[in-house]
Order: C-alpha cells, then sequence, then structure tokens
C-alpha cells in the first residue's frame, strides 16, 4: 500500500506542481503527518522533491523534474480497457484517439499484465443504451465542445420539450455530460443552472465573451444538484396497476424507471406496482402489455386507456 501511495503522491505532484500538504492528505486518504513521511522517503530514493513553508507553501517538486511511470498494478491495467459509452468517444471524435491511446497504453504496461488487459478487452463490453430505445437524433457536438474547452459563452436557439417553438439562450457552460446514451449541456442561464438536451439544440454559436461561472462552482457538482431537481420532481400522476407476474420482467425493462417503489408481493398470477407519469397521456405505452396490465387508478387514465383500446379495436376488429 505504501508504494502504491509513493507512486500516487509523484504523479500527483508531477501533475499538478506545488500542492499543500493537507490536500494530498486529503486526496490520498492519510494524515499530513504521514504526507511529510512520504516526501522524505521519495526524497530518500532520489526523487528532487522538497516542502515550503508558509500560508501558500506546499510539496513540489524540482523544476524540470519528469519521471516515466508506469507501474500500474494487474487490477489497473484491466480497468484502464473497460471503457464505458464507447459512443462517447464518436460523439466527441475520439475513437481514433482513443484507440492509438490504448495502443500506447499497452506497450507501456508491465509485460506480466499485458495478457490480461488485453483479454479484458475482448471479455467485456459496457453498452449504455436501454433496450428498445427510440434512436436518438444525430448530435453535431462540435460548438458545444469547442465552447466547454475554450471557456467562451454560448448562444444558443434551443427548443424546451413540449415547447412549440425554438427560443434563444445565451449560456455559461459548465461542461457536457452524457447519461445513457443521451448528452446534456450543463449551463449557467442568467446565473442560474439549466439543462440543455444536445439534440434539441437548434443552432449553437461561439460568443467572443469569456465564461461568466459562478465562483466556485464546478460541473460535478452542478450536474449533481440539476439531477437530483430532475430526481426529485414531484410527478403528476401516480398510476396503480396490476402486472400478470409471467410479464412482469418485460414490464420492469419497459417501464421500470417509472416506479415509485419496488413491485410488491404476487397475488395469485397478480403482482401490483405504482407508476409515476408527468400528465395522463404520458400513461398509452402501457397498452404495449396488452391484456397482461390493468390499471387500476386513477380513473381518468383507465378511461384514457379503454379510449384507446376501443380505438385500435375499431380498426382492426373486422381483421380475419
Amino acid at each position: 500500500m505504501k508504494s502504491d501511495r509513493l507512486l500516487s503522491l509523484l504523479l500527483l505532484l508531477q501533475t499538478r506542481g506545488l500542492v499543500p500538504a493537507s490536500e494530498l492528505a486529503e486526496r490520498l486518504e492519510v494524515s499530513v503527518r504521514t504526507i511529510y513521511r512520504d516526501v522524505e522517503a521519495l526524497s530518500a530514493s532520489g526523487v528532487p522533491v522538497y516542502a515550503e513553508r508558509g500560508r501558500h507553501g506546499g510539496i513540489a517538486l524540482l523544476p524540470g523534474f519528469r519521471t516515466d511511470v508506469t507501474g500500474l498494478t494487474a487490477d489497473e491495467s484491466r480497468a484502464l480497457f473497460v471503457l464505458a459509452a464507447q459512443g462517447a468517444h464518436a460523439a466527441l471524435g475520439l475513437d481514433r484517439a482513443l484507440g492509438s491511446a490504448l495502443r500506447k497504453v499497452m506497450a507501456a504496461l508491465p509485460e506480466p499484465h499485458r495478457p490480461a488487459a488485453e483479454l479484458t478487452s475482448r471479455r467485456i463490453l459496457v453498452d449504455p443504451d436501454r433496450w428498445m430505445r427510440t434512436p436518438l437524433p444525430a448530435v453535431d457536438l462540435d460548438v458545444l465542445n469547442r465552447a466547454v474547452f475554450a471557456d467562451r459563452r454560448l448562444r444558443l436557439r434551443y427548443r424546451s420539450s413540449g415547447a412549440p417553438a425554438s427560443k434563444t439562450y445565451t449560456v455559461d457552460p459548465y461542461g457536457l455530460v452524457v447519461k445513457a446514451g443521451v448528452w446534456y449541456l450543463v449551463a449557467d442561464h442568467g446565473g442560474e443552472p439549466r439543462l440543455f438536451r444536445a439534440d434539441r439544440v437548434r443552432r449553437a454559436e461561439l460568443l467572443d465573451e469569456s465564461v461568466r461561472r459562478r465562483e466556485g462552482a464546478e460541473l460535478a457538482e452542478v450536474w449533481g444538484r440539476l439531477r437530483r431537481r430532475v430526481e426529485n420532481r414531484p410527478a403528476g400522476v401516480l398510476v396503480r396497476a396490476r402486472i400478470r407476474h409471467d410479464r412482469l420482467d418485460r414490464f420492469l425493462r419497459l417501464h421500470g424507471d417509472r416506479l415509485t417503489s419496488p413491485p410488491g408481493e404476487a397475488e395469485g398470477e397478480w403482482t401490483e406496482v405504482e407508476l409515476a407519469f408527468a400528465e395522463p397521456g404520458d400513461a398509452r405505452p402501457l397498452l404495449a402489455l396488452g391484456g397482461s396490465i390493468e390499471v387500476l387508478t386513477p380513473p381518468e387514465v383507465r378511461t384514457l386507456l379503454a379510449k384507446a383500446a376501443a380505438e385500435i379495436l375499431a380498426l382492426h376488429g373486422d381483421a380475419g
């Protein structure tokens, strides 16, 4: 463990420059006293590391010192080749760069770890998309990506869900997030955090103005706040239904993200569930389960599904 920690300390100093001992201790989950002992150990092994005292002090390497560190463990080597959301690299134009980077990492790995890393890349595949989802429209992330990395403001022509027309927004980007195959721009609009689905951006213009982010705010923190806001949004309609037990697995694949709680105990051939929808019309996809689902409440959803089923029957009832 100490050797791994010393390697991590060396890499942090090599990439960050002067770092306060307290920050190093927090990052490596040890005490400040342990950090200073590790600094002494690195120095004794010939690494030109030193400590600066005072309010703005910290730990640093002598200017110009670099080391080619490839001391990866077997598990670390395998982890590098389990790459989630491969489509994300394509959307950012980084597919070829990813392949090149992995070939370089493979060449730098310790010889005993190469077979396991190569096997992992052939035996583990991460597909971030859900089953039977409507194909997503193509997304052009070029301007959004340039704004994020150039720290520039953006002018967006954007159509919100359900809105009759697009509107223009001037935003201050924090970064891009891909969730379940959907790309989002996380940005401030009027000083407030907002989510913009990339596939609803009709036009994006990079402005000459520098980005105006809130002081101390970072992408991960802003995304977490927005995600909780979406997840904790009160449901407009709660639907109580029962599912035939032999179709429960298919129901969960299609509508599991709508559940407000785990399915209840099976009663005979039926299992009761509760789902949340923004409005009654959003429950129409339940018709895909045919006679394997019965909506119990509310009455307006029962009426809506019954009317839709009657329309289907009127169209197909005379089929021979």
